[in-house]
């Protein structure tokens, strides 16, 4: 019989967590891998971007749960041999958290859940660094919490992702902009040149490490919107120039409104309908290399005058008797 008072504690139920498939990949991912794989789908799900979207919110942090565990060596050797156990312990007929009425935490198989478990811990843990309710109870149970509980082991902070969107006068100039994240307002400077889609990484900008460890890293994605005035090409920029007629066919300069100001070009006689030209230096700012610049081509495209006088359709008439 037990001594009154006394009981023992087991694990409860928990359901096993594919992080694997949570991020898409293989199990034998890379470490980078699970980086691209990390930071597309939080982009893809951040409550930012899907503002009261309960269903986005759940897979958020749950994607945030698979990159702490995957990301970090021990973790993630921790969790792939506690794979293989469950699997085993499912195909000898253990039931749902590992426990199967065994002593010990051991269900079916042998499978011995207890060896796993992080210190007791089995409450979520509230150490969410987006905010949210905490880690699952699979996680709390492995690793007692964000990898707290009782381990001290120093853990750098979370990495934080945004985006921002920019013209392409403000990426051509770059400058200054505030951004807030998580609420705080943050200064940063734009060099000139960014690209679409490039990111850009400010240590000791995320999330608060823990145990002494270092903050995160904030990854800052530019989004340069479309210009109707150029379409560019890396570093070399392409525009269209209106050129009337009479120019094209006699020659004369012209000035031509380019992102570092207007510039004087000159328009040779008989110039074709599609005639590039071409303006060295006049393109694009090389990102970090201040003082070099992409090229910026010029295609002159012919207009043809509209609501001709009389006198002026005599003249074509006379012209084109000429040239027949």
């Amino acid at each position: 019989m037990r001594a009154a008072g006394s009981f023992s504690v087991s694990p409860r139920p928990v359901d096993y967590k594919d992080y694997y498939q949570v991020l898409g990949l293989e199990k034998t991912a890379t470490k980078d891998q699970i980086k691209k794989a990390y930071r597309k789908l939080a982009r893809q799900y951040h409550p930012d971007v899907n503002p009261n979207d309960a269903e986005a919110e759940r897979r958020f942090k749950e994607i945030n749960e698979a990159h702490e565990v995957l990301s970090d060596d021990e973790k993630r050797q921790k969790y792939d041999q506690l794979g293989a156990d469950w699997q085993r312990y499912q195909q000898a007929g253990g039931g749902r958290g590992g426990q199967g009425g065994g002593r010990g935490g051991q269900g079916g198989g042998g499978f011995d859940w207890s060896q796993y478990a992080q210190g007791g811990g089995f409450s979520s843990g509230t150490d969410d660094p987006f905010g949210g309710a905490g880690f699952s109870d699979f996680f709390s149970s492995m690793f007692g919490g964000m990898g707290g509980g009782s381990s001290t082991r120093a853990r750098a902070g979370q990495d934080f992702q945004t985006e921002l969107e920019l013209t392409l006068e403000e990426a051509y100039h770059g400058g200054p902009r505030t951004l807030n994240v998580n609420g705080k307002n943050l200064r940063i400077t734009i060099q000139p040149g960014v690209e679409d889609g490039q990111t850009i990484r400010l240590r000791d900008q995320g999330g608060p490490g823990r145990n002494g460890g270092p903050s995160g890293s904030l990854y800052i994605t530019f989004r340069i919107q479309p210009d109707a005035r150029y379409s560019r090409t890396g570093n070399d920029l392409t525009m269209d120039v209106p050129v009337s007629i009479y120019r094209a066919l006699l020659g004369g300069e012209q000035v031509v409104e380019t992102l570092s100001g207007p510039v004087k070009i000159n328009i040779k006689p008989e110039t074709q309908n599609g005639t590039r030209l071409r303006l060295r230096g006049k393109g694009f700012p090389v990102y970090r290399q201040p003082g070099q610049f992409g090229d910026l081509y010029l295609r002159l495209t012919l207009t043809l005058p509209q609501n001709l006088s009389e006198q002026e359709r005599t003249l074509f008439r006379q012209l084109a008797e000429l040239r027949p």
